[in-house]
């Protein structure tokens, strides 16, 4: 998918907040191996380098835009590196923390991954994953079934992004079997308040709306917009916007 940095960030404060929850979950080791996977532009991974004092940390992305923006912060702990999360778990090498904030779920098959991810780990290792719960979050929601209708499902090819996201039991379960010590899963919300649905369609277009934008044509693509832009004002009718974002948080210790 071609991502664009700029829209990405355009909300950076509110994409940021999950982050910290995450970091005050990790144990703070000296001179481990860490790597973030799906770093988008590597500030945040420079956050977390910064945390884990003489360490080292590598971020890795699909995205080429993305990572363009990396190298303001890359230093002798933080290097980066283009390959995507399918294709780091081809590689042999042991992590002390995986780490991932708001990127496996653009990875299918979390029954499958989920383990592959946690082997991983090296022994006594620590994974820290958020992703957004894209079962329950309306805009998600209205999305897909919006690409489910004329004359959208047929421009698509009865193409639709069905998500991989689990509940929060499963993944809890996923990581008991898989041998954790020590967990904590739970899902927050992270409310945004914003000035209008335009507003909550410039959040959703930085994401979520990229993979269905890009398989459409200039006439369908623009249709598509306007009929989401107005069941988007029809969901939330009130101004100013507020959204509960639902994110799923999983921490646990091997």
């Amino acid at each position: 998918m071609a991502w664009n940095p700029d829209t990405y960030n355009k909300y950076k404060s509110e994409r940021f907040a999950p982050f910290y929850d995450c970091l005050n979950l990790i144990t703070i080791k000296p001179q481990i191996d860490a790597i973030d996977l799906g770093c988008g532009t590597g500030e945040l991974t420079r956050k977390l380098a910064d945390a884990l004092p003489g360490s080292k940390v590598t971020g890795i992305d699909s995205s080429a835009e993305m990572l363009n923006d990396s190298k303001a912060f890359a230093n002798e702990q933080v290097t980066f590196e283009l390959r995507s999360i399918e294709e780091q778990l081809q590689q042999a090498t042991k992590w002390d923390l995986v780490f991932s904030n708001a990127a496996i779920q653009w990875v299918n098959n979390h029954e499958e991954i989920l383990p592959r991810i946690i082997a991983m780990l090296k022994p006594e290792g620590q994974l820290v994953i958020q992703i957004p719960d894209q079962t329950q979050n309306a805009a998600n929601l209205i999305l897909h079934r919006l690409a489910g209708e004329e004359p959208f499902s047929s421009a698509l090819n009865n193409w639709k992004r069905d998500t991989p996201v689990l509940d929060i039991e499963r993944y809890a379960q996923i990581l008991f079997e898989n041998g954790s010590k020590g967990m904590t899963v739970f899902e927050k919300i992270y409310p945004l308040v914003l000035k209008d649905t335009d507003a909550l369609f410039d959040w959703v277009s930085g994401t979520t709306l990229i993979p269905y934008i890009e398989k459409l044509s200039s006439e369908v693509k623009n249709h598509f917009i306007a009929e989401y832009k107005k069941r988007l004002k029809i969901r939330f009718p009130k101004t100013p916007v507020f959204y509960p974002f639902k994110r799923i948080i999983m921490e646990a210790k091997f």
